[in-house]
C-alpha cells in the first residue's frame, strides 16, 4: 500500500514551519531556527508533528523542503571563499556589469561588492566565436599555475565562465577537468555552461559565481539534513522547493543551489494559486508576511508571473540594479525587509523607521526575552492586544509584554512624545504603508488594477496586517486560509515535481531551422525528463516549451509559448505572429516590415497538476459563543477597543461574525477590523468583506 503521508519544511530567517498532512488529516508547528545549524530546527519540527499525528518516521512517502539558507548566505556574504577563471581581458566583467548607475542621482553610489575579489578572478588565455571556431587555442600550460594560486589561496569554490561558452562548452569543461586532477577533492567547480547556458556574459558570470559561492555551504546542510532523517528511520524521498515554483531532487538541488534563492516564498506563490483556482479568482493579491520579510505577488487566471532573472542583495533598498543578478527561473514578487521580527526605530528627521533589517530568531524581537533590546513589529502587534501573550506559537514561546511596551516607549514614545499604545500604533502604521507601496508600486510596474484583486493572506504575520494593508491599497475582499501560519510549507505539498532546462541558441523566424531548433529542444526535454521523472514512478509527466523572442536589433525579449511537437519551417511564421500578438499587447505598436529572432528556450517537464476542489456557498449560520475578550487598538477607529476572540475551530462553514474581533489560531491570529465583516466558506477559509 502506498503511503500517502506528507512532510514539508519551510526554514524562515526568524521560523521553521512543518507541516504534516495525512489524507485530509494536517497537523502543523513552528519553531526557532537554529540559525548555525539549519538541520536541528527541522528535526525538533518534524518531532513535534510526529508526535502530534501518532506517525512514525516509515509512515511518510515524500518530504519537500524550503529553505532562505542560500539567499542568507549570499546577503550576509557568509559562503565560501571563491575564485573565478575566465577568458583573458574579461575578469572585471562582474565589476563593470551593465556599464550604467542604478541611480543616477547619487553622486557617492555604492556599487554591490563582487563576491570574487579582484586578485581571485583569474585569466586563461583562449576564445571561441559565436559560431565556435577557435580564434585562440585553450592554454593548457597556464592551468597548472593557476591551480597554485587557488591553493595557496584556500579556495573552495572555483567558477569558471568563458566567452560563448553558453553554446560551445569545450573549453569550460577541459578546464573543469584538469582542474579536478590538480585541486583537492573538497574543491568545488562549477562552469557557466551548465549553470546559466544562456547569452549575455555579466549574468551568466553571476549565476556562475553566486551558485559556486553557496553551494559548499548548501551541499553541506543538504547531506547533513539526509544523513539526520536517515538516522531517524526515514525512507521518504526528499525534494527541495525551487524559486521558479516546482520541485526537485536533493542531489540536483545541491549541484545547482542558487535555483532555491526564493524558494520559501515560491511556496506561497503556489498555495496562492490552488487557492485562487478553488475559489474561482481571476484577480490575486498574495500577502506572505513571516518573521523577517513580507512578499507581495500578483496573480492572474490563478497564475503567478514568472521571469528568469533576479537579483540578490541590493545595496540600495528596493533600486533595481543595485545587486547581484542571477539568471534563474523564478515567481515574479517583490520582498522586502517588513515582518514580525523588523525592527523599529527613530531616525535623524524623528521619523519612525521599521527594518529592512530583522532581530531574526537570535536574539528576536524584546518580547521573546532572549536578550533582544530593541523593539520589533512583533512587539508593537503584542503591546496592541493583536497577539495573546500566552499562546504565541501554539502556546510554545511566553511572550515578555511588559518588556515589549518597555523597550517601545523608551526607543519610540520617549523619542517622539508619544504614551500609552500610540508608540505601537505607529510602529504598525509604518510598517503596513511600507507594504502597502511596495504592492502599490508592484502593480504600477505591470499595469495591473490592485483595487480588483482578492489579497490572499498567509504567513505568520499577514492575518494581523491584512484588513489594514486592504484599506491602504482599495482591496475590498481577503481571504485567509486554513493553516495561514504555516502556509509557504503548505504550498510545498501542492507544487508539482518540475524541472526547467534554458539554453541560448539564436534563430531567426524568418528563416526558420526547424530541424536544428528539434535537435535542440529534443536534448533539452531528454535532460529535464532525466531529473523529473524517476520521482513520478508510473504517473505521466507534461511538457512546456518558452522562446524568448525578439527584432532584431532590440536588447530585451518577450517569451512565447511554442507548441510541444515536432516543428517544421512554417511554425516560424506562426511563432513570429504569437510573438507581434504579445508585443502589440505590451508596447502597444508593431514594427511593419522587422525581422524577429529567438533568442533563448527553456522546456519544463513536470508532473500533471491536480484538480483542486472547489469553494461552494456555505448556508449562514450564527457565530458560536467567544471563548474570551480582549482589548486592541483598531486602527479604523483609531481607539482601543473591547473584541471578541473567536477559536477558529468553533468556527463551521457558513459562521458569519462583524468586526472588529480575533479569530485565533495555533500559528497566527486573524485581526478583523471594524469595517470588515467575516464568514467561513465551504472550504473552512476565512473571507473577508470590506462593511464600508
Amino acid at each position: 500500500m502506498a503511503k500517502q503521508a506528507k512532510l514539508a519544511a519551510d526554514i524562515g530567517g526568524t521560523f521553521t514551519d512543518i507541516v504534516l498532512e495525512d489524507g485530509t488529516r494536517r497537523w502543523s508547528g513552528k519553531v526557532l531556527t537554529t540559525t548555525q545549524a539549519p538541520e536541528l530546527g527541522v528535526i525538533e519540527g518534524i518531532q513535534l508533528v510526529l508526535a502530534q499525528s501518532g506517525l512514525k518516521p516509515q509512515d511518510i512517502g515524500v518530504f519537500i523542503h524550503g529553505t532562505t539558507l542560500a539567499t542568507n548566505a549570499l546577503i550576509e556574504r557568509k559562503g565560501a571563499k571563491t575564485a573565478f577563471i575566465t577568458t583573458e581581458g574579461f575578469r572585471d566583467i562582474i565589476e563593470q556589469g551593465y556599464e550604467k548607475r542604478f541611480d543616477h542621482y547619487d553622486l557617492m553610489i555604492d556599487r554591490p561588492v563582487p563576491l570574487v575579489p579582484r586578485t581571485l578572478r583569474l585569466e586563461v588565455r583562449e576564445r571561441l566565436s559565436a559560431d565556435g571556431d577557435v580564434l585562440l587555442p585553450l592554454d593548457e600550460s597556464s592551468l597548472e599555475s593557476l591551480a597554485q594560486t587557488i591553493i595557496a589561496a584556500d579556495v573552495k569554490a572555483v567558477a569558471i565562465g568563458f566567452l560563448h561558452a553558453y553554446a560551445h562548452d569545450a573549453h569550460e569543461t577541459r578546464v573543469r577537468a584538469v582542474l579536478k586532477r590538480l585541486l583537492p577533492a573538497d574543491v568545488t567547480i562549477c562552469i557557466s555552461s551548465e549553470v546559466a547556458p544562456e547569452i549575455r556574459e555579466y549574468e551568466r558570470f553571476s549565476t556562475t559565481i553566486a551558485n559556486a559561492y553557496v553551494r559548499p555551504l548548501m551541499a553541506s546542510y543538504l547531506y547533513r539534513l539526509r544523513d539526520q532523517m536517515k538516522e531517524m528511520e526515514f525512507t521518504a524521498p526528499l525534494f527541495l522547493m525551487m524559486s521558479g515554483g516546482g520541485l526537485t531532487t536533493l542531489d540536483t538541488a545541491a549541484r545547482f543551489p542558487i535555483r532555491l534563492v526564493e524558494s520559501g516564498p515560491a511556496g506561497g506563490a503556489i498555495l496562492a494559486s490552488q487557492i485562487a483556482a478553488e475559489c474561482n479568482l481571476p484577480e490575486v493579491l498574495s500577502f506572505d508576511m513571516g518573521g523577517t520579510t513580507a512578499k507581495i505577488c500578483l496573480l492572474s487566471g490563478g497564475e503567478p508571473e514568472r521571469a528568469r532573472k533576479f537579483e540578490i542583495a541590493r545595496a540600495y533598498r528596493d533600486m533595481k540594479g543595485s545587486g547581484i543578478p542571477v539568471r534563474i527561473p523564478v515567481i515574479e514578487m517583490v520582498e522586502i525587509g517588513a515582518g514580525g521580527g523588523s525592527i523599529a526605530r527613530v531616525d535623524k528627521l524623528s521619523r519612525i523607521t521599521v527594518g529592512p533589517d530583522s532581530a531574526g530568531s537570535t536574539p528576536g524581537p524584546v518580547c521573546y526575552a532572549r536578550g533582544g533590546v530593541e523593539p520589533a513589529v512583533t512587539d508593537a502587534n503584542l503591546a496592541l492586544g493583536k497577539i495573546d501573550p500566552a499562546y504565541f506559537a501554539g502556546g510554545k514561546i511566553a511572550l515578555d509584554e511588559a518588556g515589549a511596551k518597555s523597550a517601545l516607549q523608551k526607543n519610540i514614545g520617549d523619542k517622539l512624545g508619544l504614551k500609552d499604545f500610540w508608540p505601537a500604533a505607529g510602529v504598525t502604521e509604518i510598517v503596513e504603508e511600507n507594504m502597502a507601496n511596495a504592492a502599490r508600486v508592484h502593480a504600477i510596474e505591470r499595469g495591473r488594477d490592485i483595487a480588483a484583486c482578492t489579497m490572499i493572506a498567509f504567513g505568520g504575520g499577514a492575518p494581523l496586517h491584512a484588513c489594514r494593508l486592504a484599506e491602504k491599497v482599495g482591496v475590498s475582499s481577503i481571504i485567509v486560509p486554513k493553516g495561514a501560519g504555516v502556509g509557504s510549507a503548505i504550498g510545498f505539498l501542492r507544487a508539482p515535481v518540475a524541472y526547467e532546462i534554458t539554453r541560448s541558441a539564436v534563430i531567426s523566424l524568418e528563416t526558420f531551422d526547424a530541424a536544428r531548433v528539434n535537435a535542440l529542444l529534443s536534448s533539452m526535454t531528454q535532460d529535464a525528463r532525466a531529473v523529473v521523472e524517476p520521482a513520478l514512478g508510473k504517473a505521466r509527466a507534461s511538457v512546456q516549451i518558452i522562446a524568448d523572442c525578439r527584432y532584431i536589433g532590440q536588447g530585451h525579449e518577450i517569451r512565447v509559448q511554442v507548441p510541444v511537437k515536432t516543428l517544421t519551417s512554417k511554425d516560424g511564421a506562426r511563432l513570429k505572429a504569437e510573438f507581434e500578438r504579445l508585443y502589440e499587447q505590451v508596447y502597444g505598436l508593431r514594427i511593419p516590415h522587422q525581422e524577429a529572432e529567438a533568442i533563448t528556450w527553456s522546456v519544463t517537464v513536470s508532473s500533471q497538476p491536480v484538480r483542486p476542489a472547489r469553494a461552494a456557498k456555505a448556508r449562514p449560520k450564527p457565530a458560536p459563543k467567544p471563548r474570551s475578550k480582549r482589548s486592541i487598538y483598531d486602527p479604523a477607529l483609531g481607539k482601543q477597543v473591547q473584541a471578541p476572540v473567536y477559536w477558529r475551530f468553533d468556527l463551521q462553514p457558513g459562521a458569519a461574525l462583524k468586526g472588529p474581533a480575533i479569530i485565533a489560531e495555533d500559528e497566527t491570529s486573524t485581526i478583523v477590523g471594524a469595517n470588515f465583516k467575516a464568514s467561513i466558506n465551504s472550504l473552512g477559509y476565512i473571507v473577508l468583506e470590506r462593511s464600508r
